[in-house]
């Protein structure tokens, strides 16, 4: 059955932003392996060419190919069962008429082409939350394309220059907290071309909802959840059905498992249990595989990590991805079963390195900006010694949140510019009194040390800045377009806490 808990984030943020550190033919049931993934093939002609790579100079974009060969892609109201009956079925938009979230699969180098039907009441827009996109395909509803409106369409139409694990999540200035809320969520898969022998290979989306007793989703638009820590859950699902995911696999077998979190607003940890776990990518780049310091990992909204797991060589040995959620929830769990594999596997190596990411950021002739989030609920003055104040908010419910004085708008300018191939250097101080997830678009970025004397070594777009610090972040700048780094809890994007910056 569903679990279920009290929303709260305390616990579950206190240390997001550390590091996640560094210390035969498969036989899986289908009944417990899919449970509710949707797979859904998107392919185009053998000849396809890749789409030029940020990195690099760009010819001028090809003119619009027709949306003939396009697959439909509509968003529209369906039913999930997220409560055991006589719970009623809760009411939820979803893709295609199912409501688990799409898996779209396709291999580097081959076209996305989609075309977004929008069957629900309010302006969608869908964004490719990890891909270095051109500017156009974003998907940033206000700002890199007009919202389509209800009853209207829109064709998704680009090549992916990396490989990798990507996040699909509704964004539109404003109007991004309902249709994420309501479950519109999926991955894009980007497999390599010549992907690890794996023997499975597994997508998971977390999902949470904040249901009514009866089963209905809680309204939208609440002030208190959009200047507090978000609209958290009481709910939780992977791949839009209740937890835990149960797979079964033959003994010795590999995986590797893509997980990411679809959710609106809540952050967590990932632990592991009954099994060793290699971080073989985060935010859809590779990385030098690593073991995740003391077996977790921080996990704030539209983060994504590609593991490799070794499962164990006897039968009915059991792992488990457990999310630290009040006494811990356990979103999957894989039990071995049947004769062991006959062949072992190698060791776990890397995936292979980006070459399409610069090989350095150079610091020395960096452009370097500060950017200050402030606003969102407080704790009164005469509170601060009691015990467990709430927090207030009694400003203006549009504009909760700020980046460097400013409440985002569709109609601002960008907070700077910069020639393409210039590196820049973000200093980001969080002066509000919540954790804060953060997302560039259209780049990837390094996360510096303190002294700017190195960086981590992995390459992210979605990282969680604690309140009351500051962290730095390396990039450059080699995609045209304007580009946001916006919060990815969805009700405090949709209230102001967003900024753009413009690459020419």
């Amino acid at each position: 059955m569903a679990r279920e808990f009290t929303p709260q984030i305390a616990a579950e943020t206190e240390d997001m932003s550390r590091t996640p550190g560094r210390d035969d033919a498969p036989h899986l049931s289908r009944r417990t392996l899919v449970g509710g993934l949707a797979i859904l093939g998107v392919t185009g002609p053998a000849t396809a060419q890749p789409q030029t790579s940020p990195v690099g100079k760009q010819p001028a974009p090809p003119a619009p190919a027709p949306a003939g060969d396009a697959k439909p892609f509509t968003a529209a109201p369906g039913k999930a069962r997220l409560r055991p009956e006589p719970t009623a079925e809760t009411a939820v938009w979803c893709f295609d008429g199912r409501s688990a979230p799409p898996v779209l699969r396709i291999t580097l180098g081959q076209p996305v082409r989609l075309m977004l039907k929008n069957g629900t009441d309010k302006p969608l827009s869908l964004h490719w939350h990890g891909v270095r996109n051109i500017n156009a395909m974003d998907g940033v509803g206000g700002v890199t394309q007009a919202p389509v409106p209800p009853g209207g369409e829109f064709l998704y139409a680009f090549i992916p220059p990396d490989a990798g694990t990507f996040l699909i999540r509704p964004l539109v200035v404003g109007g991004s907290s309902e249709p994420g809320g309501r479950g519109l969520s999926g991955l894009l898969v980007v497999e390599e071309t010549s992907p690890p022998a794996v023997d499975a290979d597994l997508g998971l989306v977390l999902q949470d909802w904040r249901l009514e007793p009866d089963g209905s989703l809680m309204p939208f638009g609440q002030t208190a959840f959009a200047a507090g820590s978000g609209r958290l859950g009481n709910v939780v699902t992977v791949n839009g059905t209740p937890i835990p995911q149960q797979v079964e696999a033959r003994p010795g077998s590999r995986i590797r498992l893509r997980i990411a979190n679809g959710c609106s607003a809540r952050g967590t940890r990932l632990r592991f249990e009954g099994v060793k776990v290699f971080v073989a990518a985060v935010d859809g780049q590779p990385t030098d595989t690593f073991e995740p310091l003391r077996a977790t990992l921080p996990f704030p909204p539209g983060t994504r990590y590609d593991l490799m797991i070794d499962l164990p060589e006897e039968e009915g040995a059991k792992a488990s991805v457990i999310a630290l959620i009040g006494q811990g929830l356990t979103l999957a769990s894989v039990t071995t079963k049947g004769p062991k594999l006959a062949q072992a596997r190698p060791a776990v190596s890397p995936i292979g390195e980006n070459k399409k990411l610069p090989a350095e950021v150079k610091l020395q002739n960096a452009l370097r900006r500060d950017i200050v989030i402030t606003g969102g609920a407080f704790l009164p003055k005469d509170a601060k010694d009691k015990p467990a104040p709430e927090p207030v908010y009694t400003g203006d419910p549009q504009k909760i949140w700020s980046i460097n004085g400013t409440s985002a708008n569709a109609g601002m300018a960008p907070i700077f510019s910069v020639k393409r191939g210039q590196v820049v250097v973000l200093a980001l101080r969080n002066d509000t009194a919540f954790p804060q997830a953060l997302h560039l678009h259209g780049h990837c970025f390094r996360l510096l040390h303190p002294l700017d004397d190195g960086w981590e070594p992995y390459w992210l777009d979605t990282f969680q800045l604690l309140e009351g610090r500051t962290a730095r972040i390396a990039f450059l700048a080699d995609n045209p377009g304007k580009w946001l780094i916006s919060a990815t809890v969805l009700e405090r994007f949709d209230t102001g806490l967003w900024t753009m910056f413009e690459v020419t």
